[in-house]
């Protein structure tokens, strides 16, 4: 179910909610939290709420999504409220902001947010430069960024250190937590010996290889070079030499260690729905994020 309703305000909104919930039996009682979608304009809320509706199959929770409008224009609050099977198992508020709106943003949502539950706010596209300093950012107990579509992911994803604040996190670390593992596994095997040597390889607008090489410079305390070519990570052990590599646009990745036979892993690129339910599931400050972060200023560029 869809309604809309033009020119309103926050008041009418919460009124039509009310009665959706007496007529309908529309409840917020197993809404697990509410996540705000700060989204640049209305084109881009609609690949959005299709994400947040797919998490909220395992995140039950109420989407309020904020497309802000042109600032110049006639301050005026158009609203659509979601519910049913247009909206997953959350329910949607979709809130378009026009005029003086736009840079209120956080008195829009105030009355929306469902009381004694976690706040997370996500940024699809044109994140703050300091997600926690930001209106709708301090209202939130999780700041989810993503560089990737940044118009310099490579260097948003560095600059993400100098912002950190804890419940801060960027979707570009959730796209490699598959790679993460298996790269831990290959290890947990003999030799066991020291890396000496690390090189993460990819595309350059890529910032998930970034914080991939951050991680490992972290962990391992050797050098890590990031290079652009084909997309595979090579750790250099002193008898034995590990590698996992896959097709830029492939699915299966192949690993390969010396003196044994090349195995092969499902190892598909991670939807922005996939990562986004991933970091609805911890809630607390992610601290191998962060360190993560600290790691890219270790790693060599070339």
């Amino acid at each position: 179910m869809i309604i809309d309703m033009p020119d309103t305000d926050t008041r009418e909104v919460s009124k039509r909610l009310i009665q959706l919930r007496e007529a309908n039996g529309v409840v917020t009682m197993g809404r697990v939290l509410t996540l705000v979608v700060c989204t640049l304009d209305s084109s881009e809320a609609e690949d959005a709420i299709d994400a947040a509706n797919d998490a909220s199959r395992e995140h039950p929770c109420r989407v309020i999504v904020l497309a802000r409008g042109d600032r110049n224009a006639t301050t005026r609050l158009d609203a659509q409220i979601r519910v049913g099977g247009d909206a997953g198992a959350a329910e949607v508020i979709v809130l378009r902001l026009q005029g003086d709106l736009v840079s209120h943003e956080s008195s829009v949502v105030v009355p929306f947010l469902l009381p004694d539950t976690p706040v997370v706010a996500w940024w699809p596209r044109g994140a703050p430069d300091f997600p926690s300093k930001d209106s709708v950012g301090r209202l939130a107990t999780r700041r989810i960024t993503d560089a990737t579509f940044a118009p310099d992911p490579q260097d948003t994803i560095k600059k993400r250190r100098d912002s950190y604040a804890a419940g801060d996190t960027d979707l570009a670390w959730s796209r490699v937590t598959y790679w993460r593992a298996l790269l831990a596994a290959a290890l947990d095997e003999a030799p066991f010996e020291d890396v000496e040597s690390v090189t993460v390889s990819g595309l350059q607008d890529e910032p998930a290889l970034d914080m991939l090489a951050g991680w490992l410079a972290a962990r391992l305390s050797c050098p890590v070079i990031r290079e652009t070519g084909e997309l595979k990570v090579e750790m250099h052990r002193s008898s034995v030499s590990i590698s996992i590599a896959r097709p830029q646009h492939g699915r299966t990745a192949t690993l390969t260690r010396t003196g044994e036979p090349d195995q092969r892993f499902a190892l598909a690129r991670r939807e922005t729905r996939d990562c986004l339910a991933e970091e609805l599931r911890h809630l607390d400050a992610d601290e191998v994020y962060a360190e993560a972060l600290v790691g890219i200023e270790k790693v060599i560029y070339e």
